[in-house]
Parts: structure tokens; sequence; C-alpha cells
């Protein structure tokens, strides 16, 4: 696949990944989050912080943010020092305003 190709399948698993984060669906006797048992909510790391920012691209991404548990999300891409987890679809900038990149995941 080219490098542009890339980077489109990496934005449109972005886009799903926010519009997921930002409008929540319930499925129908589905139980809510507050009511999940422990073993559920232990299964995926939550995301602590909720910011965003358009990249060079155009393209909405999620700011870097840690999680719950300390293991990594789905979708980052990069570690930062502070601890964070980027979801930068590029290198350049990535962790600036998060001490720089401890680690390209």
């Amino acid at each position: 696949m080219s490098r542009a190709g890339l980077t489109r399948a990496r934005h449109a698993l972005l886009a799903g990944m926010l519009a997921a984060l930002l409008a929540p669906s319930m499925a129908p006797g589905r139980p809510s989050p507050a009511s999940a048992p422990a073993s559920a909510a232990s299964a995926a790391p939550r995301l602590m912080e909720q910011g965003h920012y358009r990249n060079v691209d155009g393209a909405v991404v999620h700011s870097p943010a840690h999680t719950d548990t300390g293991a990594t999300p789905v979708g980052a891409s990069a570690r930062c020092r502070d601890g964070s987890f980027s979801f930068s679809a590029h290198r350049r900038g990535t962790c600036s305003h998060h001490g720089g990149v401890a680690r390209w995941l």
C-alpha cells in the first residue's frame, strides 16, 4: 500500500474512533458503562483526557491522553515522555507539549 493510502487508512481509523468517543450509542439491552462489571471495564483502557485538534491534513485527531490503566489504547502512534499516548498521523510535532516522544508504537 502506498504512503498516501496508509495515511488515508489511518485517518479513517482515527475518524471512526473519534466518532465512537464523541457519540457513544447504547444498544438496547446493553448495560450502561456505570453498571458494567469490573472485568468489562478493565478489558480496554479508557482515555482520561478528551481534547482534540485539527492536524495539517485537516483531520480531527485526539490530543495526547493518559489511560486509566496505563495500557496502550487502540490507535495510539506514540508514547510521550509524560506518559500520555499520542494519536498523531505525522511524526513532526508529535508529543511536542508532552516532553517529546519516548517511544514510537
